[in-house]
Order: structure tokens, then C-alpha cells, then sequence
């Protein structure tokens, strides 16, 4: 007897028809794929993290019969080579691998859709090649700011005291004063013992305080965290590669695109302010506060606002 499926509110599960590889700047090599249908409404999916890649679940946002779905892994996540590298690893380097990865896919104009890393990213792109773009879906909106970065360090255990206490125990006691040079060093260190011990510790924190309803039992093991954490670390110590508040002084490069905003309400690792700000500069974007919510696309009301959302940009189109 087959179980039901925890994420009937998606569109159901399919494959991808096309699935390939794209030489970028050595050494790297995406993975992409494509499902859905290949005449419809292009869509690029951008995922979160940095470091985080794609799975299944990310084709389901959007229906099969009207969207050309393009997912693909950035440099250093998922099904991308080298895994979790950080040579050649930056915002302005991703974009250009969107670009690239437009090109070869002969896409004329996408719909982007990307959620907490994935936004950043996202308006990124889209303010690098607005002519490139057919609107934008952003969820968990982070903006790369230095508050954000400090909130994701020293103010989420405001909230999640008992992870916070096992971020910064792991370290000893002269380091925490510096927990992000603390954990760089790790997770850089050539010596696996020590790098996935911190990338498990790392990927556990944030985890533990994305969802409002906890998963229990969910650790990762240290492999499969290793490029969220380390590609995280090395963004955060460079400020994403963005100028101070970048993303928002340049929202006149996309302010007639199309926008809707899904954010949770209590999502404690991108908190609202940030997607409230977004929407208040961009004129005509919509804003979708999911009230009972956290920080994770998954989470039920977010699952189906980012359907709604993506229905009517279907609509919107004809």
C-alpha cells in the first residue's frame, strides 16, 4: 500500500527530460536538467544555501504542462564538479553561469524563482541582464546585508537558544568571540576529521532553525553538509560579494518586472524585514506573508503560496 505523499499540495513528481553538464571556468561544471514542457514558460529554479543544490522536490512548484523547468546546481553544490569548492566562487561568477547556462539552453527570457540564498542570487541575476528576465518569485528573502549575516551568527539563538549553545560549544572557549573565522578555518581544512565534523555542527544550526515544526531526527551527515556550510562560510566572510545594501539600491534595474514575495512570518533565519524592505522599494511587487510559517520552502503554507504564486504568473502569461 502506497503512503501519502507528504507533498500533495506540489504538482506531483516527475523527471527531468534532459539533464546535462555545462564547462564553466575550470574547474567547475554545472549540473543542470530540464522537465516540464519545452515549449512553455521558461523557469530557472535557484537554489539556496550557497551550497545547498537541488533535489526532486524543486521540479513540483510549477505545473508540467505549462512550464519548461530548468534546475541546476551551482559551482561547488549538489551534482556540480568539484564538490564544494570555493576557488572561483563568487556571487558575480554564478551569475555569469546563469547567463551562460541561458545561452546554451536557448532561452530567450525566464521567469526566476529562488528562495533565502536562492533570492539573493536571483535579484542579483536579474539586476546584472533585466532584458533577460520575465518577472521573479522570491521566498525567504536575504539580502546579503551585514545585520543579516550577524542575525544568521549571533541572533537566531535569541530564538533557538539550546542550537546556538551547540554552535558555539563545538569551538573552544577563546574562539567564540569569532565564531565565522573560527568555523572558516575548519571547514577550509584540508583534513576530512576536522571539516565534516564542523560542516555537521554548522548544517545542524541553521536546519534547527528553519522550520517553525522541527523534523526530528534530521541531521545530515557532515558530506552532505559540507558544501552548505563551507560555501556559506566563504560567502559570509566576503560579504556575498556584494556592496552594502547592493540589491536594494539597484532595484530600479528590475522595478517593472513583475515580483511576488513569499516570506514566513517567523522565519528566524531570513526574518521579514528583509522582504518587507524589498517590497517597499519595489514598486508593484507583491508581498505574501505566510502567518504561520518558518524559514523553509517545504513548510506547509509556503509550499502553497509559492504554487499560488507561480499559477498566476502562468495566468498572467496567457
Amino acid at each position: 500500500m502506497n503512503s501519502p505523499d507528504p507533498l500533495a499540495d506540489l504538482y506531483p513528481p516527475i523527471e527531468p527530460r534532459h539533464t546535462g553538464r555545462l564547462r564553466v571556468r575550470p574547474p567547475h561544471v554545472i549540473h543542470w536538467e530540464e522537465s516540464g514542457n519545452p515549449d512553455g514558460i521558461a523557469v530557472i529554479f535557484v537554489h539556496g544555501g550557497p551550497g545547498a543544490g537541488t533535489a526532486p522536490f524543486c521540479r513540483r512548484y510549477f505545473d508540467p504542462e505549462r512550464y519548461r523547468v530548468i534546475i541546476f546546481d551551482q559551482r561547488g553544490a549538489g551534482r556540480s564538479r568539484p564538490f564544494a569548492e570555493i576557488a572561483d566562487n563568487t556571487t558575480q561568477e554564478l551569475v555569469a553561469d546563469m547567463e551562460r547556462l541561458r545561452v546554451h539552453l536557448e532561452v530567450e527570457r525566464w521567469l526566476v524563482f529562488g528562495g533565502s540564498w536562492g533570492s539573493t542570487l536571483a535579484l542579483a541575476y536579474g539586476q546584472t541582464h533585466p532584458e533577460r528576465c520575465l518577472g521573479f518569485i522570491l521566498r525567504g528573502v536575504f539580502l546579503f546585508r551585514g545585520f543579516e549575516v550577524d542575525w544568521f551568527l549571533n541572533g537566531m539563538g535569541r530564538f533557538f537558544p539550546e542550537a546556538a549553545s551547540a554552535f558555539l560549544d563545538f569551538l573552544p572557549e577563546d574562539e567564540r568571540a569569532d565564531p565565522l573565522a573560527a568555523y572558516y578555518r575548519r571547514l577550509t581544512h584540508a583534513d576530512p576529521s576536522i571539516h565534516l565534523a564542523a560542516a555537521r555542527v554548522w548544517s545542524n544550526y541553521e536546519d534547527a532553525c528553519a522550520r517553525l515544526r522541527p523534523r526530528p531526527g534530521d541531521e545530515g551527515d557532515g558530506r552532505s553538509a559540507l558544501a552548505l556550510a563551507r560555501l556559506e562560510c566563504h560567502y559570509m566572510r566576503h560579504g556575498g560579494f556584494l556592496r552594502e545594501g547592493q540589491l536594494l539600491t539597484e532595484i530600479d534595474r528590475v522595478r517593472d518586472l513583475p515580483c511576488t514575495i513569499v516570506q514566513g512570518r517567523y522565519d528566524v533565519v531570513c526574518p521579514p524585514v528583509s522582504a518587507w524592505e524589498l517590497h517597499r522599494v519595489w514598486t508593484g511587487s507583491k508581498l505574501v506573508m505566510v502567518p504561520d510559517a518558518g524559514h523553509s520552502a517545504l513548510e506547509p503554507g509556503v509550499r502553497v503560496a509559492l504554487v499560488q504564486a507561480t499559477r498566476r504568473f502562468a495566468e498572467s502569461q496567457g
